[in-house]
């Protein structure tokens, strides 16, 4: 059970209303109305708790849980004990993410401006928005309705905002524009100037950074993350991306729609990546290069030229996964040879 100091729990549901909302089928021998009043992982829940089996490693932990629900795949109904209610879904995952999004709905924030904020002059708030104590709104900044700005995150002079997007802890945003149902998390920068300069031994030259960084609806940028604004077109990341926390995005860089970023990883200036790119952890891509859309570049990779779409690539420079294994191997074998 999430603990109810920081999580509000709402229910129950029967066992069929959870199988509408997880997209599921109730099981020969589940009752449909039964009452389930939360979720909980196999090995602690209880007699009217929700749980699932998604990986094949916890087909034990599934084989004895207490649970009085359980969300499986079809194939492995047959492993489930005697007397728990199934509801059967190819995406067992997926379905247990919607049911436990039904018992902890996100809540729209309770609109209000904290007399500690300070809202400039010519700044749009929306009157269901929310602003905490310690932000600040700047000069003609436009903030849309059901907004939730948190403590102490600081807003730049013209910066939009769409609707039901929530601004993190002590973020700061300038020179850009922020789509609908966004979620920056707590020590976000966007907007700030990207690495531009001419190198140079009597002293190196900055490059004015004159470009914006776009952000699209429904876009996740975790915390402490970063992306730099444009220095003369515009970074970009598109719809329904989502970035992990301590991730780097520099200047000119474009995202397609739906891209994935690991922790740790960063994406070189004007580099582009097509719709639907899945980055593990600690990968480095440099500038200038192309990763096709649905590519997927394994952890602590490193991308020195362009991908093709629907690649799968490992090592540094990045090759092939297949490839990358072989060489792993190899050098395996070449250095054990002689031990």
């Amino acid at each position: 059970m999430a603990d109810p100091r920081f999580h509000t729990r709402v229910g129950p549901f029967t066992l069929a209303e959870l199988a509408d909302v997880a997209e599921a089928e109730i099981g020969a021998s589940g009752d449909p109305g039964m009452l389930l009043s939360d979720v909980a992982p196999l090995e602690n829940a209880g007699a009217d708790q929700l749980s699932f089996l998604d990986n094949r490693k916890y087909i034990s932990s599934f084989e004895n849980t207490k649970a009085a629900a359980c969300i499986v795949a079809p194939e492995l109904a047959n492993r489930a004990p005697e007397g728990i209610a199934l509801l059967l879904s190819k995406q067992p995952y997926k379905s247990y993410a919607l049911a436990a999004r039904a018992f902890y709905p996100v809540l729209p924030p309770e609109p209000g401006i904290a007399e500690t904020a300070f809202i400039e002059q010519g700044a749009v708030v929306g009157k269901s928005s929310r602003i905490e104590h310690g932000a600040v709104i700047g000069a003609n900044a436009v903030i849309g309705e059901k907004c939730l700005i948190e403590a102490n995150v600081v807003i730049g002079p013209a910066v939009e905002i769409g609707d039901n997007t929530t601004v993190g802890t002590c973020s700061s945003l300038s020179h850009c524009l922020v789509g609908s149902r966004t979620h920056i998390f707590p020590g976000v920068r966007i907007g700030q100037e990207g690495f531009g300069f001419f190198p140079d031994p009597a002293g190196h030259t900055k490059v004015p950074q004159l470009g914006r960084a776009i952000i699209g609806d429904d876009v996740e940028i975790g915390a402490n993350s970063t992306v730099d604004r444009g220095s003369g077109h515009d970074t970009v990341i598109g719809q329904g991306c989502w970035l992990d926390n301590l991730v780097q995005i520099a200047h000119n860089v474009e995202l397609g729609r739906g891209c994935v970023i690991a922790a740790m990883a960063g994406v070189s200036g004007s580099a582009k990546l097509g719709d639907f790119v899945f980055i593990a952890g600690q990968v480095g891509v440099i500038g200038h290069v192309t990763v096709g859309a649905g590519a997927k570049i394994a952890g602590q990779s490193g991308v020195t030229k362009d991908i093709p779409p629907g690649a799968t690539m490992g090592g540094t420079p990045a090759v092939p996964i297949t490839d990358w294994h072989r060489q792993s191997i190899m050098l395996s074998r070449l250095v054990n040879k002689d031990k």
